[in-house]
């Protein structure tokens, strides 16, 4: 990190400077060695927010090793800052299932980096883990419960949906049995593990605006059904009090820098394909009541995270967009065009004019939000004058504006053009951000209305336990929540191997979960687990750290 920053000729500054930049002074923040902050709820602004100009980094459909949003994010905001527009970059959290598994880490590349790159991508400020407590330790009170003779809401064991996490992959840990060992050892059921990306309490983090709001929500966890088949609620195991004081410092965003000496703050961790896919609504917020524009990235391609940023965080929090940037690259339409991923670097113009469908299917989507798309073409040294000019005749051909950016090799500076576009689209008031569905719609035209607009489906299917689960929800008065489908980032339907931009497809709705607390629901299609696997060489087998403390193999 040090090396990559001599050699740009940019010195590591205290993060006290950094938040001075930001406009908090440093006594005000809480540190975290020399370049990690926490920052006080208290610094966020409301009204200042609203004047700020929020921007949204989304994707086409990704290839396995993703599209280079976080990469493309940071440069955009470091190619705003350098055109004189006061910006700050708000990210997720990496988490360390794909930090040991696919990725090798989330923070960027290039010249187009967050830092301290090492501590985000392992451990950061603890956020993950508290909220891994907080959630395993409500696993604990509703087993205790079940156990206890004295003190026990007679809660049947068969109806908890409620499992434990923890933020590693690990697929032998999907399906367990807990309570083996006798009577004084619990009570056995089945349950599993989930990823801590995919936790409820993740989702209520970033979708919690105060302290307050983060307890009331933790009351609201549906937890099961007693014997006589009362719900039971978190608040009724007196659990939410504990749960958030484990939370108390992870609810805070956390303040680091970019490369370029810029303020960035990154919060909270959902997946978007089985999550809502986007950091905190308290970092966004605290991003737009410092600065002129606020850039951010939401998860997987625009079907999957940016359509969760719309319907859900910017519903729920009163966010509006003023653009979305849509990170493309060559590599991912020839993927989709049909060419073999081992050939994806060899110049292919026949398989990239063959993708070019599944680029032009998110650009009607981004539509359909009434907000302003701009192509971005996040360039590789592989890529071909003759391949990026393809892209450049379609958006030519719809009216769209595209840059070529090189955020990668040449960061802000890479970004000039794509900065340009963004603030002529925010200075010409072209967008009026509409979500997709009202959530008063019933459950299932929620559904249909995402998987037939946005992913292209011809109609939505229901196994018996999924129809199983819409009696409860519409039981328990939850018709009105949003939802937040966890599908395949792989392909717009719900079948991995559709690529491109498949058609005449049904999408399965095998089952529900209620996250009440998150305040949506989560219909769950396909194969999509909710608890990943490591490849058969996972990133970890790069990863090492010598006798003087640097770490390598992250990137």
């Amino acid at each position: 990190m040090t090396d990559l920053l001599i050699a740009k000729g940019v010195t590591l500054q205290h993060i006290a400077n950094i938040a001075e930049k930001f406009g908090i002074h440093p006594d005000n923040i809480e540190m975290f060695g020399k370049y990690k902050a926490k920052l006080p709820l208290n610094a966020i602004d409301r009204k200042k927010a609203q004047q700020s100009n929020l921007i949204l980094v989304s994707a086409i459909s990704p290839t396995p090793a993703g599209e280079g949003k976080t990469t493309m994010s940071i440069g955009l905001s470091e190619g705003l800052n350098r055109l004189g527009k006061k910006t700050t970059v708000v990210l997720r959290e990496p988490s360390l299932g794909p930090v040991f598994g696919i990725k090798g880490g989330a923070t960027g590349g290039g010249y187009s980096q967050v830092l301290p790159m090492e501590d985000i991508n392992l451990h950061f400020t603890g956020d993950f883990s508290a909220i891994e407590k907080a959630h395993n330790l409500l696993a604990a009170i509703i087993d205790n419960n079940i156990q206890s003779k004295t003190n026990t809401l007679l809660l049947d064991p068969r109806t908890i949906g409620w499992k434990r996490v923890m933020d590693m992959n690990d697929r032998s840990l999907r399906h367990v049995i807990v309570g083996l060992g006798g009577t004084t050892s619990g009570v056995p059921r089945e349950t599993g593990f989930d990823i801590t990306a995919a936790s409820e309490i993740m989702a209520i983090l970033c979708l919690a605006e105060s302290m307050t709001d983060l307890k009331e929500r933790l009351g609201r966890i549906f937890v099961g059904y007693t014997y006589d088949k009362k719900p039971i609620y978190a608040r009724d195991l007196k659990a939410e009090g504990a749960m958030s004081a484990l939370l108390k410092d992870a609810i805070k965003p956390n303040l680091v820098q970019t490369i370029e000496g810029n303020p960035a703050i990154i919060h909270g961790g959902p997946f978007a394909n089985i999550a809502q896919g986007t950091n905190s609504v308290l970092a966004t917020l605290m991003g737009m009541s410092h600065s002129d524009y606020t850039v951010t990235e939401a998860g997987f391609g625009f079907d999957l995270g940016a359509e969760k940023f719309f319907d859900i965080k910017c519903q729920s929090a009163g966010l509006k967009p003023k653009a979305v940037v849509l990170t493309t690259t060559i590599r991912a339409l020839k993927y989709h065009g049909g060419a073999d991923l081992k050939t994806l670097t060899e110049p292919n113009v026949e398989a990239l004019k063959k993708g070019l469908p599944n680029l032009e299917k998110h650009l009607e989507n981004i539509a359909k939000f009434h907000v302003t798309p701009i192509i971005s073409i996040n360039r590789f040294v592989s890529d071909t004058d003759e391949e990026i000019q393809v892209i450049k005749d379609l958006a030519a051909s719809k009216g769209i504006r595209v840059a070529l950016a090189e955020v990668w090799a040449k960061g802000g500076g890479g970004a000039l053009e794509l900065a340009q576009h963004v603030i002529d689209v925010v200075e010409s008031h072209t967008s009026d951000f509409k979500p997709l569905y009202d959530w008063k719609m019933s459950v299932q035209e929620k559904i249909a209305t995402i998987a037939t607009e946005i992913y292209g489906a011809e109609y939505v299917d229901y196994t018996a336990k999924a129809k199983a689960n819409l009696r409860k929800i519409t039981d328990l008065g939850l018709d009105s929540l949003p939802v937040c489908i966890a599908k395949t980032q792989k392909s717009l339907s719900d079948n991995p191997n559709l690529l491109g931009r498949p058609k005449d497809f049904i999408i399965t709705v095998r089952e529900i979960e209620i996250a009440v607390g998150a305040g949506f629901l989560i219909p769950i299609t396909g194969d999509i687990m909710r608890m990943p696997g490591l490849p058969a060489h996972p990133a970890s087998e790069n990863i090492d750290i010598n006798d003087d403390g640097e770490i390598t193999g992250l990137f």
